[in-house]
């Protein structure tokens, strides 16, 4: 018999009943290291206490309006968000599938209001992930997400990731634009090579296309910039953001020039929920955290400081990881093995990582993570590449400072539920 709830996903044996930083606790007294943030959701952490009172006292006082009104919170965020980026004007959803909807929709109807409506394709990437809608399933092409849902939504080309020879060779009569997401997260925790970026951004220039950038997961301070594709020194024309955006708060968005913005005229587009006055004193509260003074740049030391520690990890267990990678607070570890074997591994530490496409360990922690929580997730992860080096016959030199103990030991997790 089906339980109430719906079994379409395969998830842990972990129930969560509070949270404070980087640790959560659960509802039988264990204790965790969450370098998952909620898949690099939970911006800020768990309880943070300029957060929380942010969402209190907004849904004490009025939770939602809908879009038929103004709504203030709404405008304070946009204005922000357009002060501290490339963009124009900002469009207010509720997740990353729903912005990626909307950035795919600006495109093209942007491209039919400059009387080009017979270019409406958008070139995308292998390794991609942009949603779990039909269209957004279709631009991340994967065929084992679309299998059983019918054709797939017609107008999207994939081609290989930093491939540029690809892209031209892709490029057409009716091709509308290129989506492209800085770092690939689901797709193994892949930042595409900075000249990759100004190489994407100088063809759209050349022929006229639009430049739209996925930066649901890299984005919100999440590799040290506020967005990700501001380290290749090149502005899109578009962008999706969603996931750290609320700080776990529902909450998506798109950023967009104004030639672009303006597509999305009354009647075009819309949300009931997207912006409403409770989400957006959500994001403008993770806002205040994320644009304060040094905040980015300290995010920027952590991840050079956690990629450096996973770098020794990988050249230590060979048969356990063949690389580290990624960007920021993004970061990820190539496994040797199973990556499943992994992950359940550092959660007998009382490590929470998560994993990711390429056989990977993603590990994306809260962007408040402190130096020590650092420190105490290097010895879990070392602790459980030990274990694993040793089951398959492998192992290696002993470890040095033992990982602190949890409040009792985690049950290993099987594969991790699919975002």
């Amino acid at each position: 018999m089906i339980p109430a709830l719906l079994p379409n996903y395969a998830r842990a044996d972990l129930a969560f009943e509070r949270g404070e930083g980087a640790w959560l606790w659960t509802v039988d007294g264990r204790r965790f290291l969450d370098f998952g943030s909620g898949i690099a959701t939970a911006s800020l952490g768990h309880g943070h206490p300029h957060l929380v009172k942010a969402i209190a006292e907004q849904a004490a006082k009025v939770i939602h309006t809908s879009n038929l009104y103004r709504i203030p919170q709404a405008e304070r965020l946009a204005q922000r968000l357009v002060d501290a980026s490339f963009a124009d004007s900002a469009f207010f959803c509720n997740s990353g599938a729903e912005a990626n909807e909307g950035m795919i929709k600006m495109m093209r109807r942007a491209m039919s209001d400059a009387g080009k409506p017979e270019q409406f394709r958008i070139i995308c990437f292998e390794g991609a992930f942009h949603g779990r809608t039909l269209a957004t399933l279709a631009a991340t092409g994967n065929p084992h997400y679309m299998q059983g849902f019918g054709p797939p939504v017609d107008g999207f080309d994939h081609v290989p990731f930093n491939n540029m020879n690809a892209v031209r060779n892709a490029i057409g009569p009716a091709t509308c634009g290129i989506i492209v997401e800085p770092v690939q997260g689901e797709g193994g925790v892949r930042p595409a090579d900075m000249q990759f970026l100004r190489d994407l951004r100088a063809v759209c220039d050349e022929y006229g296309i639009i430049l739209g950038m996925d930066e649901v997961q890299s984005g919100i301070g999440r590799t040290g910039k506020l967005f990700a594709h501001e380290w290749s020194g090149i502005t899109p024309d578009i962008i999706s953001s969603a996931k750290g955006i609320g700080g776990g708060f529902p909450l998506g968005a798109v950023l967009a020039k104004e030639a672009y913005a303006k597509a999305l005229k009354p009647g075009t587009h819309g949300t009931t929920f997207g912006g409403n006055p409770l989400a957006c004193a959500a994001g403008n509260a993770v806002l205040d955290v994320v644009l304060a003074p040094g905040f980015l740049e300290d995010v920027e030391r952590k991840g050079r400081k956690l990629r450096a520690e996973l770098n020794k990890i990988a050249a230590e267990f060979p048969t356990v990881f063949v690389d580290a990678r990624g960007l920021g607070l993004l970061l990820g570890m190539k496994a040797a093995i199973p990556v499943a074997q992994v992950q359940a591994a550092c959660i007998e530490q009382g490590l929470m990582a998560i994993t990711a496409g390429d056989n990977v360990l993603r590990l994306a922690p809260p962007l408040v993570v402190t130096d020590a929580d650092i420190d105490q997730a290097i010895g879990m992860l070392r602790a459980a590449a030990t274990k694993v080096a040793a089951t398959i016959g492998n192992a290696t030199a002993p470890i040095g400072k033992a990982a602190a103990p949890i409040d009792k030991a985690a049950a290993p997790i099987g594969k991790a539920a699919a975002q």
